[in-house]
């Protein structure tokens, strides 16, 4: 593989999402449903000058900072004057970090010093900057902790609540949803002793509020977001109608909340299930956060693409989730059941005035991990669809920690069952990501050989897409009509994807073997409208040299086609030239 010491400078976003709980801790205990106390636990200032300077050295631009404000937990901070919270609201020992208990705060479980905590995050951010990289966090607008109350919100900042009218179901000028003479009702689930003995913590709900999923019922079930309560944009949700004219109450507060934190420095948010909020909201909000900030980025987490060209073009979001589109359709061909011609579908349907705006992954929090058993159970799996993930359009490309080591997450570890995601409710040690931790000195030491040669293939694709002038800047083209329907030898369009990223600078070739088991050994045939869109000669001969994962070079004469061989879970990223 190529290697290079030199950090390139980029315009595509590489962004690397950090489960701040998880990544730094280093306790190897891993008692299921474990304490805080018992399973350890990561901190801000644990993400060190040397753990920044490696991930900056692994090719990345951005980094979110996942579970940062403060959230509903089982851990008692009440010495702290951390109101306690009732553990028949709270997901797991440590809490789910989308359960927002107070907006103008950061999680306690990650500092040192709690009174200190935030001292000690705003140095995170300083010390990430220093780095140069940027720093995003989640923003969570439809749902709050059953239990939300800030301690520590700006003078003449009300409570979310705090003015409500909880007689009537609905206005504009509350901030949640109620649903009167209705008393709030937890549903049934095991609980451990030492929950069983916090029962002094008692949640009374009266009257009940609306569940965050917008369920309307007092008893929500098991399954749903029963430890939150959606947030009142000015959406009646019992009768559908709408109410913006004045600015509902909640836009105000929302705001407030979005410029405190980006006056504390932060440089982006990822906006958790923005699509059940009002696009309404959306453009009022990023056009005043961007009238001071012009450089804030907004993310959409979104999986509507009914909503996509609103949200852009109308919310002001600058990226939107790629999740219903790419990544669905290579998942399956990661799977062994899915097709190219998807992929195609997806481009098709993306193409045009918004694709550079689609974010594109394999692993988030929220989806398994490619190596466990309920996904590709290989990480290996991964080079094609990573590959064409990160070189596909000019939009951001994001890689979730631990994927680059081949983290399975196979096991319950607490309320997180066996499902092949990573927890996000739980105290936890990740052993294989461990590996890289190596005690703090974030090098790698411990990896497996096989853990190495994974990460050196992210760290090059890293360094592929923020070197090259077409993955940057370039167009698409997509040759699978060129190649299918037997125009080209031994092509199989289900399993083979090639497509051309070409700039005024530079002119790329990429092709995607998906197959577990074949090799082709084909002729990828380039049409001479390509050509001519690239102002190329399809009479020159050409030499093609691959700048990714092998040394090969090609020959060939540009109309006849470019002779390959593609051996299983390959890829070839040639640049073209005279």
């Amino acid at each position: 593989m190529h290697t290079t010491s030199v950090v390139p400078v980029m315009d595509k976003l590489i962004i690397y999402q950090i489960f701040t709980r998880l990544f730094s801790n280093q306790t190897t205990t891993n008692h299921l449903n474990g304490t805080y106390a018992q399973n350890g636990v990561g901190k801000f200032n644990a993400i060190n000058d040397v753990a920044l300077q490696a991930i900056r050295q692994f090719g990345v631009s951005h980094i979110w900072f996942t579970g940062i404000i403060e959230h509903a937990t089982q851990t008692d901070y009440s010495a702290s004057g951390i109101k306690p919270d009732d553990p028949a609201v709270v997901k797991g020992r440590a809490g789910s970090p989308y359960a927002v208990k107070d907006y103008y705060d950061v999680d306690p479980d990650l500092a040192v010093s709690v009174p200190d905590r935030m001292a000690e995050f705003d140095a995170l951010v300083q010390r990430t900057h220093a780095h140069n990289l940027k720093v995003i966090i989640d923003f969570v607008p439809n749902h709050v902790a059953r239990q939300y109350g800030s301690d520590v919100k700006p003078a003449g900042i009300a409570n979310l609540g705090e003015n409500d009218d909880t007689t009537i179901a609905f206005s504009s000028n509350n901030n949640f949803y109620y649903l009167p003479g209705q008393t709030f009702v937890a549903p049934e689930r095991r609980l451990t002793d030492q929950q069983q003995a916090n029962t002094s913590i008692k949640l009374h709900e009266f009257p009940a509020k609306v569940t965050g999923s917008g369920s309307i019922t007092a008893t929500p079930d098991i399954n749903d977001w029963y430890e939150t309560v959606k947030l009142n944009y000015g959406i009646n949700i019992f009768d559908g109608s709408h109410h913006f004219d004045p600015i509902p109450a909640t836009w105000h507060q929302m705001l407030d909340i979005l410029l405190f934190w980006a006056d504390k420095g932060i440089d982006g948010f990822r906006c958790d299930m923005a699509h059940l909020i009002p696009v309404e909201f959306w453009q009022w909000a990023i056009s005043r956060v961007k009238q001071r900030y012009p450089r804030q980025i907004f993310i959409a987490e979104i999986y509507d693409p009914g909503l996509y060209r609103p949200f852009i073009f109308e919310g002001g979001f600058d990226y939107l989730y790629d999740k219903v589109g790419l990544y669905d359709s290579v998942r399956r061909l990661m799977e062994g059941h899915g097709s190219c011609y998807d992929i195609t579908r997806v481009w098709q349907q993306e193409s045009g005035d918004f694709a550079q705006h689609m974010l594109r992954f394999l692993e988030t929090h929220d989806e398994q991990r490619i190596a466990s058993r309920f996904f590709a159970n290989d990480p290996w799996a991964a080079v094609p669809a990573m590959t064409l993930t990160a070189t596909m359009h000019t939009g951001p490309v994001l890689l979730y920690f631990g994927q680059e080591v081949g983290v399975r997450a196979e096991g319950a570890e607490g309320f997180s069952g066996d499902d092949g995601r990573t927890t996000i409710f739980d105290y936890w040690g990740l052993t294989e990501w461990q590996g890289w931790l190596s005690q703090g000195r974030y090098d790698g030491a411990d990896l497996t050989d096989d853990q190495r040669k994974l990460r050196a293939f992210y760290q090059q694709l890293n360094y592929l897409v923020s070197g090259s002038d077409a993955i940057q800047n370039g167009y698409f083209y997509d040759l699978q009509y060129a190649n299918d329907n037997g125009q080209s030898a031994d092509y199989d369009a289900h399993q083979l994807y090639s497509y051309l990223r070409y700039s005024e600078r530079q002119k790329l070739l990429i092709v995607c073997n998906f197959s577990q088991q074949n090799t082709y050994d084909t002729i990828i045939n380039i049409p001479q409208n390509a050509f001519d869109t690239m102002s190329l000669n399809s009479d020159q001969t050409f030499q093609l040299s691959d700048i990714f994962l092998t040394n090969a070079t090609v020959e060939a004469v540009g109309r006849t086609g470019i002779p390959l061989w593609l051996p299983p879970l390959s890829v070839r990223v040639l640049e073209i030239k005279s």
